[in-house]
């Protein structure tokens, strides 16, 4: 129901997007949001957009170098990543939440993706 994509390997400074694919019934009325997880740690949040994508929110460690956006119009929610660094490998996930407002929390979202790989080498 969440398919996230666009991961890979890039050097450290390179950017990346990824993407992640909604069924319709799920985007409706949801804020979608992005975690990650890196080995060994747990997972953490990232950034929120709420449904009418007025609002985001970020993590201070992703602050003024990701983006978050979506698409309502293709049930699409997008993580631009610019700058990137070491410190960001870790899988990826996408997730969508129906409480109002813009969550950080694991527990308030819902419905979560399978993850995508980001590897950031030195």
């Amino acid at each position: 129901q969440l398919q996230a994509s666009g991961g890979g390997l890039v050097q450290a400074g390179g950017s990346l997007r990824l993407s992640c694919g909604v069924s319709g019934r799920i985007f409706s009325r949801t804020a979608m949001g992005w975690f990650r997880q890196a080995p060994g740690k747990e997972r953490e949040f990232v950034a929120v957009i709420n449904w009418s994508a007025i609002s985001t929110y970020y993590a201070d460690s992703v602050e003024g170098r990701f983006t978050i956006s979506r698409d309502n119009a293709k049930n699409t929610v997008y993580l631009q990543m610019n700058s990137l660094k070491p410190e960001d490998t870790a899988v990826y996930y996408c997730a969508a939440s129906r409480t109002v407002g813009l969550v950080s929390e694991l527990a308030d979202y819902d419905y979560w993706g399978q993850g995508t790989q980001v590897t950031v080498s030195s």
